[in-house]
């Protein structure tokens, strides 16, 4: 067996996001001590999503932050894509139907292949 150290990533996945590359890793922590503190991080740059409900909705995000465990940068910017994908095509669907974005619209067009 191989043993494998892990980290704990904190990832940003901005809306325009075309693959891992786009994504920015925000910080790091080394073992589950730092853990708390990511969190904390972590909820208060998403705090602005949150609805009248202390609801997370989607559809309020600029951003897509996530919380991913694995060992590498690399790794967790795929993974952090990966997660995001299907919350930024609805974010940018809700910012076509209810704003008629037209920036959203491109990016669902060029980016995800999908009609606005």
């Amino acid at each position: 067996m191989i043993y494998k150290q892990k980290f704990y990533y904190l990832t940003k996945t901005p809306l325009s996001a075309e693959g891992p590359e786009d994504v920015e890793i925000i910080d790091r922590a080394d073992d589950s001590g730092q853990f708390p503190d990511l969190f904390q991080e972590y909820e208060e740059l998403r705090s602005h999503a949150f609805n009248e409900d202390d609801l997370y909705s989607i559809v309020r995000a600029d951003d897509i932050y996530d919380l991913i465990r694995t060992g590498t940068e690399d790794e967790a910017k795929e993974l952090a894509f990966e997660n995001a994908e299907s919350d930024i095509i609805t974010n940018l669907q809700h910012r076509v139907a209810q704003k008629n974005d037209k920036d959203a619209a491109a990016i669902l067009k060029e980016v995800h292949q999908i009609e606005g």
